[in-house]
């Protein structure tokens, strides 16, 4: 699941300058993106809609996995 992260974050921002760690608690899987300030606010989106949108990508595949996942984003 984070290689899909991964490859989203980048296609979204198009630079590798950002760090995803992952946190498993039992069955639930948790997310953090740091990135720089000015690209914060290009995954996040108008009014949210990029990181719901990446956050629905990966609800899809851990239900396929039978897990929980989420997703957060702060500076680098």
């Amino acid at each position: 699941m984070k290689d899909l992260l991964t490859f989203i974050v980048k296609g979204i921002i198009g630079k590798d300058d950002f760090e995803i760690s992952e946190e498993t608690e039992e069955e639930r899987t948790h997310f953090l993106i740091k990135a720089p300030e000015d690209s914060i606010g290009i995954i996040i989106g108008k009014e949210g809609r990029t990181i719901k949108a990446i956050r629905s990508l990966l609800k899809v595949r851990a239900t396929l996995e039978k897990k929980g996942v989420s997703v957060s984003v702060e500076p680098k």
